[in-house]
């Protein structure tokens, strides 16, 4: 149970970890975002909505809503992220400022937390709002999926968003830097 812990713990920029040949191939992955090879046009999507309560996020075209993901949220996931370190995913409007190959979370997409508001909210109460809140896909131990029921049933990052690889994989390609995400309660 405490490596089951510490493989579930927290989100950060992993760059320096060492890869594990056979679990993601994130020289590939680095390649594919080289060359621009990371959008299919035709499946771009233009807003995403993330429902904390329902623990979902849709994606949407058009006004469309055509994708539907099961999420898992930050520790605490009940109220707004408030200062770093709280383990609350934020709530706000946002958009999405990278793209990022990942050895520990497959694939992770960060947004621009702390927004304007964050960052005054924050600083009248003395307080740092923290940064590097992704949307990122599993740890390295659940690569095949087969775990998805588990960490998809648990809030257990440090404020991020989780979803499965497999939804990653459609959320990766059908977005585009700058698309709005909408995080609500």
């Amino acid at each position: 149970m405490v490596v089951i812990s510490l493989l579930l713990s927290g989100c950060f920029d992993d760059e320096k970890l060492v890869f594990k040949k056979g679990k993601y191939n994130i020289l590939e992955c680095k390649e594919e975002l080289s060359v621009g090879k990371d959008l299919i046009e035709e499946k771009k999507i233009d807003k995403i909505v993330v429902y904390k309560s329902k623990r979902e996020m849709n994606l949407y075209r058009d006004n469309d809503k055509i994708y539907t993901f099961r999420i898992s949220l930050g520790k605490r996931p009940k109220g707004r992220k408030i200062k770093r370190g709280d383990h609350k995913t934020p709530e706000g409007s946002y958009t999405i400022t990278r793209k990022m190959c990942n050895s520990k979370y497959y694939r992770m997409i960060y947004t621009s937390y702390p927004n304007h508001d964050d960052k005054i909210r924050a600083k009248k109460m003395g307080l740092s709002p923290g940064s590097g809140i992704t949307i990122h896909a599993q740890p390295f131990w659940n690569a095949d999926g087969k775990g998805d029921n588990y960490t998809l049933s648990k809030d257990w990052t440090n404020g991020c968003i989780a979803i499965s690889n497999s939804s990653m994989d459609i959320l990766w390609y059908a977005l585009k830097l700058g698309t709005p995400i909408e995080i609500k309660k």
